[in-house]
């Protein structure tokens, strides 16, 4: 079951950048948070609807912090890269 919310997540994530990409050239780094909230929401919303996980707080909790450490990661990736 823990691999369904990360393939979901992929996916909502996947298609949400290339929406970003078509309507937008660069998203500033200042609405990358609000963009990863905005994922793990739509992610913890599929996953509650199609019974994934049948509680509601739960499905919502296990989406948005996947995706919240999965910026979070990111960021650590990018910084240790510039320096």
């Amino acid at each position: 079951m823990q691999i369904t919310y990360l393939i979901i997540i992929a996916i909502i994530t996947y298609v949400l950048g290339a929406v970003n990409k078509i309507f937008w050239e660069s998203l500033p780094n200042k609405y990358i948070p609000i963009q990863n909230v905005l994922i793990g929401f739509i992610s913890g919303l599929i996953c509650f609807i199609f019974k994934i996980e049948p509680n509601f707080i739960t499905s919502m909790v296990v989406c948005l912090s996947a995706t919240m450490s999965a910026g979070g990661i990111a960021d650590l990736v990018n910084v240790k890269n510039e320096e």
